[in-house]
């Protein structure tokens, strides 16, 4: 424009980088991004939406033009890998074919892939075509992108991107003119990216008021929660995603995370989809832990998330309780639920079984079947062989509702029977009267051959306390928040392990050695932050005091949604000065068990107070 170029993208190169964030005159999360920017006297607002329901993605440009022509130069930037991966340009190879205004590529490493990108306007310029120089040697490739945060956490951060054409915009003085690109692994339909960035809204805002909270927080958690809940392909029903950038489908995860993201939204048919797809997956009384991410056979490397499925299908019929959705519990998952207690009772894979005594151990050797699962080859970093609180905290809330199922069903079970013995026995064996909470793990087997309990403070205790059926006397339950809150309790969540345990390590930093040590050994997590506020509440008899405190916990969360990963909460924060996310950018339990708390134990219950002035 007037014969200068203005650069408007903002990127890290491993030498230099470009400024554009300098016209950035406004970002804003409207929900879609949009970015408006102004060059001397043009304005320019672009707005990026992915297509629900598909592999597509929309960018739109809206222009208002200044009193001189000027053209806009844009150079889509192409790659074919996986998230957490980056590209060297020798294997990023693309068979490539423009027809029309289509440009269509053909990854190398991906033939049964084809990436259809289309512009609505502008022309396309070949740029193997163009001069190349020593400081360009080619067109054809955007080398050198450095991510700096990469790097930081110990690898190399430099990646390449193919770009083989540019599109070259015209707009006359004083013009307005709107144009939008596509891009998807579909096949393109006649559907123009600002429809489909309507469409995302409008589905949104529909989302937002079928919740029906009327609250900044909540509607905020409730965008944020359909961002998890995507088709499964191998049962053609929805699943959870456990977290973008990098996790798929993970049964723990999805178990805790679906109380908060489909039953506090009150997507109650994608719910019962959810426990349908899961239930076609269990194996020796096991969901599965994890799906991988190339479609091979899930792993079932797992103690907890059968146990979390049964909470589930509870707060599933908690929300809904309609004949039918009683019908469908009996008919496609009670089956399930009866071998996964069946298998606990009688022992499974991984070591996982149940004692004299009632109590379930699980684990050994290299096995990691906790959600504080971390191995590094032979390195079994949390190891939480024996008897974990949290498991046997889960294993009395499912007998205790497999007997209520099973007494609807007119079924005759020793589920009650059985759920006092383990009552006596998680009382007996788990109080650690010194610390005055629980013990992580009892009955912890030793080199020796004898066993010992594990008094490290974790948040695993917490469940102990939150869950719907416990087991603990109030005077223990209150003693139990009382030292989670002072060893743990951090504004983002609770400490994997107590900052005055001389293992703990405050920050999950640097090689990935080491932030796999700190994973679980004092890292932050926001998800357990949802039981410690309900726990916190019921303790505290859901007083003023106790709702006002657990909303102030709650709203921490509207500041960090507009930090980091826009838009989500992270899945992790160091565990000295937790303001930064780690981790994953946005995870399904953070989201879910924050949406569920803050939706559960704080909002009814402000508006009882509030009833009551």
């Amino acid at each position: 424009m007037g014969g200068q170029t203005y650069e408007l993208a903002s990127q890290q190169y491993i030498n230099w980088r470009k400024d554009g964030h300098r016209y950035l005159r406004r970002f804003k999360l409207d929900t879609v991004p949009e970015y408006d920017y102004q060059v001397e006297d043009v304005n320019i607002r672009k707005t990026i939406s992915l297509e629900y329901g598909h592999n597509t993605a929309a960018v739109c440009y809206e222009i208002a033009g200044g009193k001189e022509p000027a053209e806009i130069k844009l150079v889509p930037l192409f790659n074919y890998r996986s998230p957490g991966d980056v590209s060297e340009k020798g294997s990023l190879r693309f068979e490539t074919k423009l027809e029309g205004n289509v440009l269509r590529l053909t990854p190398e490493s991906g033939p049964d892939v084809t990436i259809s990108f289309m512009a609505s306007a502008g022309e396309y310029l070949d740029r193997s075509a163009l001069p190349v120089t020593m400081a360009t040697p080619s067109h054809m490739y955007e080398e050198g992108h450095f991510y700096a945060f990469e790097n930081r956490n110990g690898f190399l951060g430099v990646d390449c991107h193919y770009t083989p054409y540019e599109i070259n915009v015209t707009i006359e003085p004083y013009e307005r003119k709107a144009f939008y690109f596509k891009c998807s692994t579909e096949p393109l339909d006649g559907k123009d990216g600002f429809a489909i960035v309507r469409e995302y809204k409008e589905r949104m805002n529909k989302l937002v008021a079928a919740a029906g909270y009327g609250d900044r927080l909540a509607d905020r958690l409730v965008e944020a929660a359909d961002h998890f809940i995507v088709d499964r392909e191998s049962t053609g029903l929805k699943t959870v995603l456990a977290g973008y950038p990098w996790f798929t489908d993970w049964g723990r995860d999805t178990m805790i995370a679906l109380p908060g993201l489909a039953l506090a939204t009150r997507r109650f048919a994608e719910a019962r989809e959810i426990l349908e797809s899961f239930s076609r997956y269990v194996r020796g009384g096991l969901i599965p832990n994890m799906f991988p991410d190339d479609g091979q056979e899930p792993l079932y490397n797992t103690v907890d998330a059968s146990l979390w499925y049964v909470h589930a299908v509870y707060e599933y019929l908690k929300h809904t309780g309609g004949e039918d959705d009683y019908r469908f519990i009996r008919a496609a998952v009670y089956p399930t639920l009866k071998e996964i207690v069946a298998a606990y009772r009688g022992g499974t894979d991984f070591s996982i079984g149940m004692d004299e005594d009632g109590l379930i151990h699980a684990g050994g050797g290299l096995d990691q079947v906790t959600w504080m699962d971390v191995r590094v080859g032979d390195w079994v970093v949390t190891p939480r062989h024996g008897k974990p609180v949290e498991i046997n905290a889960l294993w009395y809330n499912a007998l205790c509702i497999m007997a209520r199922l099973a007494e609807r069903f007119g079924e005759t079970e020793p589920y009650d029977e059985l759920a006092r013995k383990v009552r006596e026995s998680f009382r007996s064996r788990f109080w650690n009267e010194a610390d005055q909470c629980l013990y992580d793990v009892v009955d912890v087997p030793q080199k020796d051959g004898g066993f010992n309990n594990d008094p490290s403070i974790r948040p695993n205790q917490i469940w102990a306390v939150s869950l719907p059926f416990t087991m603990l006397p109030p005077n223990q339950e209150k003693a139990v928040v009382g030292t989670v809150y002072k060893h743990l309790y951090t504004p983002y969540g609770l400490r994997s392990l107590s900052f005055q345990d001389p293992r703990f390590r405050p920050r999950y930093t640097g090689k990935l050695i080491d932030r796999d040590g700190a994973y679980h050994m004092g890292t932050v997590w926001a998800f357990p932050l949802g039981a410690f506020i309900t726990a916190y509440c019921k303790v505290n008899g859901y007083s003023q005091r106790a709702v006002l405190a657990a909303k102030e916990m709650c709203a921490v969360f509207e500041d960090h949604l507009q930090d980091g990963g826009i838009g989500g909460i992270a899945e992790i924060f160091d565990g000295e000065f937790a303001c930064t996310g780690r981790g994953c950018f946005t995870q399904a339990w953070s989201v879910g068990e924050i949406l569920r708390a803050y939706t559960e134990d704080v909002l009814p219950h402000l508006r009882n107070l509030r009833g009551k002035e």
